[in-house]
């Protein structure tokens, strides 16, 4: 059986095109797949770019000069340069490892369960109140002493607090704005729910960050986000968790000399 010039040619034609789409171009002999131009563009969109055509235009001309200049790099022998191998590695297992936690995360998905526990437990901790209370920090027990003695004769709590170590609240009188207990740490929560409105510390309150004079300013119901609200973010905690559980499981399990 032969074949016609023109039919031999639509025959080479159908061959060779599944491999040319296969190919976003070809740079100096060596070929760059399409599916560069995917992966890129899945990378670009997760930082918030649209895919459009324009973006891919951009993509596949990046992909080129990217060819191009990698070319020249290995011609010119850089790929055996010892500092250039390093970093390669160190790219190269931080693929490895972000591809490896990505795809535990998928085997080991955050169930609703987790998300509730997670969530009544938070509830939990910040009660049903929230506290809106000024504070004024200092070093020693002494000086807060002398400020509480201060506070006793009439002086104003807003002015007194610009001595605080506490650099963020002493700009604003001490104020702390509202907050639940659970955001501070026992000692001063104890001794700010004891105090009535309008009332502040009588003797100083100590805790690993120093010395504490606390003023309460007034006390309201919590409104506590639901869970639909802040479920992202509990989901996003719960895997960092999950992350660093397997990570040391095998950290320990490894052999290390």
């Amino acid at each position: 059986m032969t074949f016609k010039p023109a039919l031999l040619l639509v025959a080479l034609l159908a061959t060779a095109l599944p491999t040319m789409a296969q190919n976003l171009a070809v740079v100096n002999g060596k070929a760059i797949p399409s599916s560069r131009v995917d992966a890129l563009v899945k990378q670009l969109t997760s930082q918030g770019q649209q895919d459009s055509p324009d973006l891919r235009a951009k993509v596949k001309q990046e992909l080129v000069n990217r060819e191009v200049l990698m070319q020249e790099a290995e011609k010119s022998g850089l790929a055996s340069n010892p500092e250039v191998k390093n970093q390669l590695e160190i790219a190269r297992q931080s693929l490895l490892i972000r591809a490896l936690m990505i795809e535990y995360v998928k085997k080991n998905p955050v169930t609703d369960a987790e998300v509730q526990a997670e969530y009544d437990k938070a509830k939990a901790q910040a009660g049903d109140k929230e506290y809106h209370a000024y504070h004024i920090l200092v070093e020693k027990e002494d000086d807060a002493k002398a400020i509480i003695s201060k506070l006793k004769s009439g002086a104003k709590f807003e002015e007194l607090a610009k001595q605080s170590k506490d650099t963020g609240s002493a700009s604003k009188g001490g104020d702390l704005d509202w907050a639940s207990p659970a955001t501070f740490v026992p000692e001063f929560s104890n001794a700010m729910i004891a105090l009535q409105k309008g009332q502040f510390t009588e003797t100083p309150v100590k805790s690993q960050y120093g010395f504490h004079i606390i003023k309460l300013e007034d006390v309201r119901s919590l409104k506590f986000p639901t869970l639909e609200e802040v479920k992202p973010q509990i989901v996003d905690g719960l895997q960092q968790q999950k992350v660093q559980t397997y990570q040391q499981t095998l950290v320990k399990k490894a052999k290390i000399q």
